[in-house]
């Protein structure tokens, strides 16, 4: 076989050049973190005119005593029509080449001619370290810090060209804006850097799940078509406004993930010899939410979302995102706070702490780690990101050997807030937004947290609010009631906050409730649903809480985009060999928040568990929940939970193996991402619905200054007490003035009534007016000037004389909200 290609081969006075900075960089450090940062730009595979240079950490071979000359650079060029896209497993062969290595400290440097580097159009030469281990048998080391892995992190990476990637990008426009005068492009001055501005508000997305196809390419198809609609002043579809109205998407992660050997085989070596090696290969089709992260490879994006294998697919969807009339902003979720616990395998010892709560906990004090973790996090965000969430950042803890305790590494957490960018020439500093929740896990991080630990150290930045962060469940009665006190301090000090009930956790915390046991929790909320499908849609999409974020509180509001279309959510993966069942017994309770008799009847829906003799949600549900008391009275042995669930009578036999329980769990989770697939739920979306929840977001940006905090004088925000069956939250806001003729809110004034839960209350701004009048420490509220601003579907003027006598009273049902407007 011949790929056409150069014959890759050392190019020795680059490589002495390689060596020489290196030691330069290290005499002129003062401190091994110092050098480390600058030794890390270099590392991976870097197109520099006709030479890739490539480096590699690697303290563990040089503490195992591997001599320099066993290092070898091992460069796989594929036939120059390998398409990276198919999800098919085909067979392969690819030209092998090793040269040698220079080893300098723990590094290994070599510069190379001949290698083809990858484009849009052809897939690169493919590269990894090798050598021979103590028993004869060859070892690689794969490259942590790649910016293309087509095959999955445990396949060598691609050599990619990043500076042809960059300068084709058709958003370059954008970011030269950044830092000028340009209004669709807001940033502020940071240390002689633009930082961008936050959002006004955001949606969540899960690229593996959000369209049919399942991909960044699937998304980008979205809004561009979102984008031509609304350049020819057409009307959006109904399922198109869950995702419209927004100027910011958080993406759950687009990190290569952690893969099931026994489930997953994306790169298997059939054959080889000293020039040429035939391998089985295919795009990796792992079903995740993201979070489960093996670390390496981080700085590429996850090849399972990129339908053509290319990592210009995450470009282009940033591209689309910011060529729409109004440009969205493109947060990536970046889950650097542990990792999979087969990240060991890809990592040096020296990256990893010990065992964490998610796997593997990271090591952030080691030094050349600590550069590593912010190099990864530097590439990815390079790809065109404006902005970064980082996930658990309570979670980014060390160990103090004096104390022997753990604490919080916020010296780490301000590196990453430092890292900078350069994106079409353009030096910026993207929005910072963490989720901290500490002191999470303690037993009182929900009465403890006070959610602003890093807004204090870092004023630019936000956080996750009260309300946003983990375990929220609006579908459960008096959540309201009891939230209220963090609900006030969205309205206190919020203004750095993300808010909304909605998000990937949420949702999935919501589906994890029991809905037939009370036993210290509140019960369900009758008023929200006549089941329990339409009682969780229903949560987490009202009109009452989307008007409470998005038209009145400060802060940005975030929707999820589940949520938008009231379509099934929970928790998918099919790359855990150890935890599967369990993971599918906490699930159990989706059969009842999820699914409908009509949605299992259907045949595009949980055809593998049907397979397995499954033929009806009813016994699906009863083997589901004796499922979940299994792993409960068993501490999850396999063996003995297959031994009772073969008593019961149940589809999958009388002589059941722990092989059965763990097949069907990878059925189960296969058939939920199947279900939770926004491709099915389409045609299901209300428009009457969708297009007030439309109107809501674009109250928002009409209105930028509801960002900030209420004003402690002027403004007021309370719940009507006693409550008398209804939870009505009620507030006015005033509007600041600022002089300018062309901003058509300054001054207005906004009385906002919601029943956020309970029977129907009527309200007017009278009504509210007297109610305030009661508080000695609220602002005298107008009772006359005012006017309809947005009211939800279905709200009406009350029957009879009231309605006469005061004509903008009108009766709330639960999850209704009204919000008038007036000018002083």
């Amino acid at each position: 076989m011949s790929t056409n290609s150069p014959t890759p081969t050392l190019h020795a006075d680059r490589t002495d050049d390689l060596a020489s900075w290196h030691e330069s960089v290290v005499e002129s450090r003062d401190d091994d973190f110092s050098a480390a940062k600058t030794l890390t730009t270099k590392l991976g595979a870097h197109r520099r005119d006709e030479v890739v240079e490539f480096g590699f950490w690697t303290p563990d071979l040089v503490e195992d005593g591997v001599p320099e000359a066993a290092v070898e650079l091992e460069l796989l060029t594929p036939p120059a029509d390998l398409d990276p896209g198919e999800t098919d497993h085909r067979r392969v062969t690819f030209d092998r080449h090793r040269v040698p290595t220079r080893r300098v400290g723990e590094y290994h440097w070599a510069a190379v001619e001949g290698v083809r580097a990858g484009t849009r159009d052809t897939l690169g030469a493919l590269y990894r370290l090798v050598y021979e281990g103590d028993d004869g048998e060859e070892r690689t080391v794969q490259d942590p810090v790649a910016y293309s892995v087509p095959f999955g992190a445990f396949a060598p990476a691609e050599v990619y060209d990043l500076d042809r990637l960059d300068e084709t990008r058709a958003d370059r426009a954008y970011f030269e804006a950044l830092g000028t005068d340009d209004e669709r492009v807001a940033t502020t001055d940071d240390g002689g850097l633009p930082r961008i501005d936050p959002a006004t508000s955001m949606l969540e997305i899960h690229p593996g799940t959000a369209t049919e196809r399942g991909s960044l390419a699937g998304l980008a198809e979205v809004y561009e078509g979102i984008a031509a609609k609304q350049r020819a002043g057409d009307d959006l579809a109904p399922w198109e406004r869950a995702f419209a109205g927004y100027d910011g998407i958080q993406l759950m992660p687009v990190e290569p993930l952690t893969e099931n050997e026994a489930e997953h085989d994306f790169w298997a070596v059939a054959d080889g010899s000293a020039g040429e090696v035939t391998v089985d290969v295919a795009r990796p089709e792992m079903i995740n939410w993201g979070y489960d992260i093996v670390v390496s490879a981080f700085s590429a994006p996850n090849p399972a979302v990129l339908e053509t294998g290319r990592p210009d697919e995450l470009v282009d969807f940033i591209a689309a995102c910011h060529d729409l009339p109004r440009p969205i902003k493109v947060v990536f979720d970046i889950a650097l706070g542990h990792a999979d616990n087969r990240g060991a395998e890809l990592l040096s010892d020296r990256y990893v702490l010990g065992p964490g709560m998610y796997g593997k906990h990271l090591d952030y004090t080691e030094p050349t780690a600590r550069a590593v973790f912010l190099e990864m996090q530097e590439r990815k965000m390079d790809f065109g990101a404006d902005g970064i969430r980082v996930d658990g950042a309570q979670d980014f803890t060390s160990h103090d050997p004096e104390t022997g305790e753990m604490y919080h590494d916020d010296d780490f957490l301000a590196e990453m807030d430092r890292v900078t960018q350069e994106v079409a020439g353009t030096e910026y500093r993207p929005w910072m937004v963490y989720e901290d929740g500490r002191p999470w896990p303690r037993e009182d991080w929900e009465l403890a947290s006070s959610y602003r630990a890093l807004i204090e150290q870092h004023p630019h930045s936000f956080q996750w609010s009260p309300i946003t962060f983990a375990h929220n469940t609006p579908a459960l009665l008096t959540f309201w009631a009891t939230k209220w006190w963090r609900v006030r301090e969205v309205g206190e000090f919020g203004g750095n906050w993300l808010t909304g009930v909605a998000n990937h956790d949420t949702v999935r915390r919501g589906t994890q409730i029991d809905p037939t046991v009370e036993f210290n929790q509140s019960p369900v909320n009758p008023y929200l649903g006549d089941d329990y499908p339409e009682t969780l849609s229903e949560a987490y999409d009202n009109a009452a809480s989307s008007m409470l974020f998005h038209c009145f509180l400060p802060g940005v509001p975030m929707d999820f985009v589940h949520a938008n279309m009231r379509a099934p959510w929970g928790f998918v993966r099919d790359t855990d060999p150890t935890w599967n069942v369990k993971v599918v017994s906490d699930e159990s309770k989706f059969c009842y928040w999820q699914v409908r008799d009509e949605d299992f009847e259907d045949d595009r829906f949980f055809r593998r568990v049907k397979d397995l003799g499954f033929d009806s949600r009813e016994g699906l549900l009863t083997f589901m929940n004796a499922l979940s008391s299994a792993v409960g009275a068993t501490d999850y042995d396999l063996d003995v939970m297959a031994a009772m669930l073969s008593a019961m009578d149940q589809p999958l036999g009388d002589d059941l193996s722990a092989a059965d329980l763990e097949a069907y769990g990878y059925a189960w989770m296969r058939d939920v991402h199947d279900f939770a697939n926004l491709g099915h739920w389409r045609d299901e979306q209300d428009d009457e619905r969708t297009a007030f929840r439309l109107e809501t977001r674009e109250f928002r940006h009409d209105r930028p200054w509801l960002l900030a905090d209420l004003d402690a004088d002027d403004d007021y925000f309370t719940y009507r007490h006693p409550t008398d069956g209804t939870v009505l939250y009620y507030g006015f806001r005033t509007a600041p003035d600022r002089g300018d003729a062309t901003d058509s809110t300054g001054g207005e004034q906004l009385l906002f009534a919601a029943n956020m839960e309970g029977v129907p209350v009527e309200v007017s701004p009278a009504t509210l007016a007297d109610d305030a009048a009661g508080d000695a420490n609220a602002p005298a509220v107008p009772t006359d000037g005012w006017e309809p601003a947005l009211v939800a579907p279905g709200v009406e003027e009350p029957d009879g004389s009231t309605a006469a006598s005061n004509p903008l009273a009108v009766e709330l049902a639960n999850g209704a909200a009204v919000v008038w407007r007036r000018d002083p």
